[in-house]
């Protein structure tokens, strides 16, 4: 039950979080279109919805809530891992041909979750079997 509990929990964050973040990033087109202005505050704004939006995507899918038997699509996992990666420090290689079950892309993403803030440059490999992950640590750090 506490599993269950905290995944609960983290969805409803992540359910929470989206909708403000999703009306930013409206908010941020509307002003272009309308005012036609393509500053370099804007280009940051719309920049930091971007990367938020990608975090929620990827924290659900790592600590939300879903049956066992779910399925997620490989083409969901890599547009997900991409717009991760967007800004160049991280790499995301997923080689699972089809589909994967979602316990198996929570544990992935849960190995990405723990290492990625202690690396100043990382790439992950996975396939069904395994799980590569190489990184460089940031200076001082191990």
């Amino acid at each position: 039950m506490p599993n269950d509990l905290a995944a609960l929990v983290g969805s409803r964050i992540c359910h929470d979080l989206i909708s403000p973040i999703g009306a930013i990033g409206n908010g941020v087109e509307l002003l272009a279109l309308t005012n036609g202005d393509s500053s370099a505050e804007m280009a940051l704004i719309s920049e930091s919805v971007n990367n938020a939006n990608a975090r929620i995507r990827f924290f659900r899918l790592a600590f939300g809530a879903a049956d066992a038997d779910q399925s997620v699509s490989r083409a969901e996992i890599q547009s997900i891992l991409a717009a991760m990666a967007t800004g160049g420090r991280l790499n995301y290689n997923w080689t699972i041909p089809t589909d994967a079950p979602r316990p198996l892309v929570r544990a992935r993403f849960c190995c990405c979750n723990v290492w990625k803030p202690r690396c100043h440059w990382a790439g992950m490999s996975t396939s069904a079997q395994t799980v590569t992950i190489g990184c460089c640590a940031r200076k001082g750090r191990v």
